[in-house]
């Protein structure tokens, strides 16, 4: 066995003859253990966090996304719809043309996106799982707006003799003041029957007025082909680069494709800024809690003084000595790590499985098990009590030991 770790961890299980020395290698262990359970678990509940946010903006965001390069729309031909429908790993798509539209019912209104969409949008989207409560309707009035804009016009359900109206401007140059008593006015108008609504998240919820594409084309005087974007829904096997670039070659240097996560980039680069910012602080809560273990470890040296003198009149050389405080600072660390993540894994396994702590009655704090969370803890006690119990082991000295 190698003699350097024998003796550490005969160290390790003895205990000291002064109980103040026993008392500080207790509280080190102790600090290891609800340090690391406490940066896991805070990793855990914020993973949990970000995967909770991002389920509401990927209820409308497909796996991939084309929009124009240029302005607003573009056109899509018959051809390259033909194309698209035989690209591998591409399971379905669906057209939309949105615009910012004026939504006005009795003496209520708001602004807010009339988004045209065709019937393959809730296959390619996510969106049937936030209706709150009607129906998507089936005539060509109808629309399903979100909760925001509902609770702001109050528009009943299936007002059919009191529909709320749509109006956008008329496209073109030029001042919308009409020039003449007898003047065309300057914007479209559309009524619009509430069939249904939505619920996700209160800026989604403020944001969007789902109708039928055509009548939405016809709504911004676009023709059939004009679009504003295409969602595109893949199969779990396919490879998202080679379906984008298929998307790409098919429509051409008129699009450019998002991914998911392009599409939130913003958000995206937001929760891992934190995620970051949160490991650090904690790793730096860590830092200052190691110092402890070089106290400790100083605190062994000095009281097995008697013993290394021994060990070092036997032959052992002043690296081994160095090398025993050394291992034996590193088993503490990395032995209070491994019991802190499992406390920290007992947590959130309890949580995931009873949801004991609530948000709302009905809603349970998201925490999310990850097993890169356990490497990342396990990772940062291992460098940091490396660190630190070379620090210590490094006071030893033949001056020290012959004292």
């Amino acid at each position: 066995m190698n003699f350097p770790l024998y003796i550490a961890k005969r160290y390790l299980r003895s205990k000291s003859n002064q109980n103040a020395v026993n008392i500080i290698n207790f509280i080190t262990f102790l600090v290891i253990v609800i340090g690391s359970a406490a940066l896991f678990i805070v990793l855990s509940a914020f993973a949990g966090l970000k995967t909770f946010s991002l389920s509401f903006s990927n209820t409308f965001d497909p796996d991939l996304k084309a929009l124009p390069t240029t302005g607003k729309y573009f056109s899509i031909t018959t051809d390259e719809e033909n194309e698209l429908k035989n690209v591998p790993g591409l399971v379905n798509y669906s057209k939309e043309l949105e615009e910012r539209a004026y939504l006005t019912f009795k003496e209520k209104s708001c602004i807010a996106y009339i988004k045209g969409i065709d019937e393959n949008y809730r296959a390619v989207t996510g969106v049937d799982s936030t209706l709150y409560f009607g129906n998507w309707g089936e005539m060509e009035y109808n629309g399903v707006m979100g909760i925001g804009i509902y609770n702001q016009l109050g528009v009943p359900i299936d007002n059919y003799r009191n529909p709320m109206t749509v109006l956008v401007p008329k496209p073109g140059k030029g001042s919308l003041a009409p020039q003449g008593l007898n003047a065309s006015k300057p914007y479209n108008q559309l009524s619009l029957v509430l069939s249904g609504v939505y619920a996700v998240e209160e800026n989604l919820d403020k944001k969007y007025v789902f109708a039928q594409l055509p009548l939405v084309q016809e709504l911004l005087e676009r023709d059939s082909t004009q679009i504003s974007g295409v969602n595109f829904k893949l199969n779990g096997e396919a490879s998202v680069d080679e379906v984008k670039s298929s998307i790409n070659t098919i429509l051409g240097d008129k699009v450019f494709v998002l991914t998911r996560q392009e599409q939130n980039s913003t958000l995206h680069r937001m929760l891992k800024t934190e995620n970051l910012a949160t490991y650090l602080i904690f790793t730096l809560v860590l830092i200052i809690a190691l110092f402890n273990v070089v106290g400790a470890i100083i605190m062994m040296i000095l009281d097995k003084q008697q013993n290394s003198k021994t060990l070092f009149s036997l032959g052992t050389t002043l690296k081994e000595l160095r090398r025993i405080y050394f291992i034996q600072g590193l088993l503490v660390t990395s032995l209070g790590g491994l019991i802190g993540v499992l406390i920290g894994s007992l947590l959130i396994a309890s949580q995931l499985a009873f949801s004991w702590l609530k948000i709302t009655p009905s809603l349970a704090y998201p925490v999310e098990y990850n097993l890169m969370n356990v490497l990342l803890v396990l990772a940062t006690i291992v460098v940091l009590g490396f660190i630190s119990s070379k620090i210590a082991s490094s006071r030893i000295t033949k001056k020290l030991i012959m004292d």
